[in-house]
């Protein structure tokens, strides 16, 4: 059996590198983005990820919100968690299928975001 796979995408390098850690630690398959044009790249390569955790607020012209959406697309089995340190109220639309965590934001909340359905 594989390990749970993990895009983790954060344009903040400390998040990235902190929470990949952890959760490679834990036994995850994390594959790590700077912005959202690196998660469509990634997206796209034929890796199966099991989750897609995106901050929303992204460079280079590619938010959370548009990898959520390209996720249906290239990654229909993936559960998205979107994470912003702005309130849902302040962000645009996030799709219904997508899952919100409020930064800052625990290790332990994120894990349970990513438990088993």
């Amino acid at each position: 059996m594989r390990n749970p796979a993990v895009l983790l995408v954060d344009d903040e390098f400390a998040i990235v590198e902190l929470v990949g850690d952890e959760l490679s630690d834990m036994g995850y398959d994390v594959v790590t983005a700077r912005s959202g044009v690196e998660a469509l790249d990634h997206m796209a390569t034929g890796k199966t990820f099991d989750f897609i955790v995106s901050d929303v607020s992204m460079p280079e012209g590619v938010s959370g919100v548009d990898v959520a959406r390209r996720a249906r697309e290239l990654q229909p089995q993936a559960r998205v968690i979107l994470s912003s340190g702005r309130t849902r109220a302040q962000l645009p639309e996030i799709p219904d299928d997508a899952q919100f965590l409020a930064k800052p934001y625990r290790l332990t909340q994120l894990l349970e975001l990513l438990a088993p359905a």
